[in-house]
Parts: C-alpha cells; structure tokens; sequence
C-alpha cells in the first residue's frame, strides 16, 4: 500500500494574490491535477486583501467547478469571533466554534446561499483556522454539506451522521508510505521559488496524487477506528511540539 495525497488551496476570494494564481492554476492544468478550492464566500479579512478586487471572480470558481476541482465552503466572512479552538484544536481562534448554534446556521446559510446565487455547488467544508465545533458538523449534515477536509487521522472515515472526514495533514509534501494525506497551500505569500517547488512536486508525485471524488469513492464505506485517534493526537502532538520551533501551520 502506498500514501495517496490531495491538493487544497485555502483563502480563495476576489482579492487573493492573482499574479500567483494564474501561474498555479497553470501548472494544475498542465499536470490535470484536480484539487480542493476552498472558496471564502464573502470575505471580510483585511490579511486576504493581497490585490484589487476581481470583478470576475465568481466566472473564476464556475469554471473551476466545471473543471472537476472540489469548491470548499471556506467559512463565510473569515473573520475570528471566538478563541475556541473547536474539534480540531490546532488554533485558539475560530468563525464558527463556540457560537450558538443559531448564529452558526445563519452564517452557513448565507455562506451557501452567496455560492448558490453564483450556480456553485460547494462539496465540502474547509474551516478558516480548522476551527468549527460538533454544532457545526451537525449543521453541515443538515444544510447536505457532508465532506469535512480537516484531522489528523491516517485515512477517511464516514461518521454517525454520514459526513465523511477527509484528513489534512500537511502543508508541503513529505514522502509516506501510507495514508491519504491533504497537503493544504496558502498561496497569496507565495514567491517564483515557492512556484517552482510547486511545479517539480506535482511531477515527483503526481502518480500518488488523487482527487477528492476518487478518495469518497474509496473510503465511502470505512468507519473511525482507534487507530484514527491514536494517529490524530500524535500528529498534534507534534504540531504543537513543532510550534515552539518552527512556524505554525495555518
């Protein structure tokens, strides 16, 4: 058996690093990579403010969609109300955890409602943070968002609510000998180095590189085990561990 990887670039929005983006996408076309593009609704963060707005913005996620690219519902505004760390417990800052429930519906719907109006169809959940709590992922069950693209287990898991949990656990590639890794990207900071890394990566992996429906297909039926908790609080073990030294993953 060998580890299998998925691609996610989070903070997706009118005015993320274009310049940078143009040269991914690419690359992504070139390689027919198909990743997870986790699309912040209506963005209110002042960090993801890295270039004018991009009126076409949405024609932009259309045709991502229609490419076979899974758009991520990357919170609704990306803006930190809380210092819950929520599920995950990577981060003390959070859009969504520790918010009653109601005010979590409202801005899960007026998140999907934004994606609808513009004929796209988010697939998955991708918290800003990674933070979100069990009213979150009950909500998403409810409102028939049913992928979550966060944890630090081994493998994809479906649980009770039939809301399937797909790792993400890196953010650059390391070769492994098992799992199904998602190695999520920040590109707005991105320099031609960065670029160039990219494009000699996606070509020393790309036949261990799969797409999120090819992971659903596979582990569609495959239940948590306790393996999955044991790897889960060892990797943020080390993360946390890590932290102390080096940059904090995002």
């Amino acid at each position: 058996m060998t580890a299998k990887y998925l691609l996610r670039f989070d903070d997706l929005c009118p005015t993320m690093n274009w310049d940078v983006w143009y040269a991914i996408e690419q690359i992504l076309h070139d390689t027919g990579v198909k990743p997870i593009l986790a699309v912040v609704p209506d963005n209110k963060d002042d960090a993801l403010r890295c270039s004018e707005p991009n009126s076409h913005f949405w024609e932009h996620v259309r045709q991502w969609q229609s490419a076979g690219a899974a758009i991520g519902l990357h919170g609704f505004e990306h803006r930190y109300v809380t210092r819950d760390s929520g599920i995950i417990g990577l981060h003390e800052r959070s859009e969504f955890a520790g918010l009653p429930p109601a005010e979590q519906n409202m801005k899960l719907t007026s998140a999907i409602e934004i994606c609808r109006r513009e004929n796209v169809t988010p697939s998955v959940w991708v918290a800003p943070a990674h933070s979100f709590d069990d009213n979150t992922v009950s909500l998403l069950a409810r409102l028939r968002i049913k992928v979550i693209s966060d944890g630090f287990f081994l493998f994809p898991h479906v649980d009770h609510l039939g809301v399937m949990w797909v790792p993400q656990q890196l953010w650059r590639f390391r070769m492994l000998p098992v799992g199904v890794w998602t190695v999520c990207f920040h590109h707005n900071s991105w320099t031609k180095k960065d670029l160039l890394l990219f494009r000699e990566d996606l070509h020393r992996y790309r036949q261990s590189i799969v797409s999120l429906a090819q992971v659903m297909q596979a582990y569609g039926e495959r239940r948590s085990r306790l393996l999955d908790a044991v790897v889960a609080r060892s990797i943020l073990a080390s993360i946390h561990m890590k932290r102390r030294f080096f940059q904090e993953p995002r």
